[in-house]
């Protein structure tokens, strides 16, 4: 066993442990996550290469809340963004995406749209938000797929207003281009927006959702949009070894989140709010983007990282309290970063008990 995998196991244990949570959620056991499963299975057969059983009605649900013709299940959004893609280049003509610097497929896929994808990306602006209609209208080169993120995480969980969005739609339509939204956060998406999530799909072309990210599944994601794209998308999703045996533990985990999480995430957005008003009156802090778009932003505290986590993790384990993990150094020395997912444990935390539990944090760290 690594280091790294032996110390993640200690943050999971202290995490199951605690009473009291800010951030995140508590770690479940399997025995937990079966029993979840079976609050959802019925007595239909599993599926047999993604058809029938509880795929086929995970896909159903899907493109109805997206209000799609269809929607296709693929085990990773990296997958089905890799296919999208591809499938834009070849409608169009036009191997070009425009992406931002930030985006997930700029990011944290290794280069995958254009090593396996075959296509090109096209900066699309580099200001720390979605594009605007008049930078994608100014694009220097032509693209087959305007690839939009909300919201776009590495900039802090922000999301464009719903004009803006309308405009950059209708920008990327006029030269030419298919909008595809990269929704992997899409559900907690439409209190910012104010429009439910079939009303901001009918604006792409195609949208990919999550079910892990916000739903607390196991894995999983799903493409929609019509007819056409799902047709490709099962062919290339086959061609990219995403066609598994059977699939229906993670399509199982995807309609318990939908049944369980999705009905909840208004109120955790609504109460992001209160939690990162509170934080921000810290000494030193740093919250944003202020308010909060979803129920996920971004937190800086003047320490590095390394004494931050050690400060949560013993608040965790001597306490059974856990604050705020995952810090990562910042670019500037002595000042860390963190992102604070607001979700159902922080309910149970009014302005005031997220400025107490802050203080026992605090108290752990070192004076100078």
């Amino acid at each position: 066993m690594s280091d790294g995998y032996a110390e993640r196991l200690r943050r999971l244990a202290a995490q199951r442990g605690c009473d009291t949570m800010l951030s995140g959620v508590r770690p479940e056991s399997v025995r937990e996550q079966v029993a979840a499963l079976g609050a959802v299975a019925g007595d239909d057969l599993p599926d047999v290469y993604g058809e029938g059983g509880p795929v086929a009605e995970l896909e159903a649900r899907v493109a109805g809340l997206l209000g799609t013709e269809a929607a296709v299940l693929f085990p990773s959004g990296t997958m089905a963004q890799q296919v999208v893609m591809r499938y834009g280049a070849e409608a169009t003509g036009r191997a070009g995406v425009g992406l931002h610097p930030l985006s997930h497929p700029m990011l944290r896929e290794r280069e995958a749209y254009a090593l396996l994808a075959g296509v090109r990306a096209v900066r699309t602006t580099t200001a720390p938000r979605n594009p605007t209609a008049d930078e994608v209208a100014a694009l220097d080169e032509p693209i087959g797929t305007l690839l939009l993120e909300l919201p776009l995480r590495d900039a802090g969980f922000v999301l464009p207003t719903w004009d803006d969005l309308v405009a950059v739609v209708a920008a990327a339509r006029a030269g030419g281009a298919r909008v595809h939204f990269d929704g992997a956060r899409l559900w907690e998406s439409t209190v910012h927006l104010g429009y439910s999530t079939a009303e901001i799909a009918a604006l792409a072309d195609s949208t990919y959702v999550s079910f892990y990210k916000s739903l607390g599944g196991h894995s999983g994601a799903a493409l929609a949009g019509d007819a056409d794209l799902v047709r490709y998308a099962r062919a290339w999703r086959h061609r990219y070894g995403g066609t598994l045996f059977q699939q229906w533990p993670a399509a199982l985990a995807g309609l318990a989140g939908l049944e369980r999480e999705l009905p909840r995430l208004g109120g955790y957005v609504g109460h992001a709010k209160v939690v990162a008003e509170a934080l921000a009156a810290l000494p030193g802090a740093r919250v944003h983007p202020t308010p909060p778009h979803t129920h996920q932003f971004r937190f800086w505290l003047p320490y590095p990282a390394a004494v931050l986590d050690a400060a949560n993790l013993a608040l965790a384990e001597r306490e059974r309290a856990w604050f705020v993990g995952g810090w990562r150094d910042s670019e500037v020395p002595g000042l860390a970063l963190a992102e604070v997912t607001v979700a159902g444990p922080a309910l149970e935390l009014d302005a005031g008990a997220v400025t107490d539990l802050a203080a026992r944090f605090l108290r752990r760290l070192p004076t100078t």
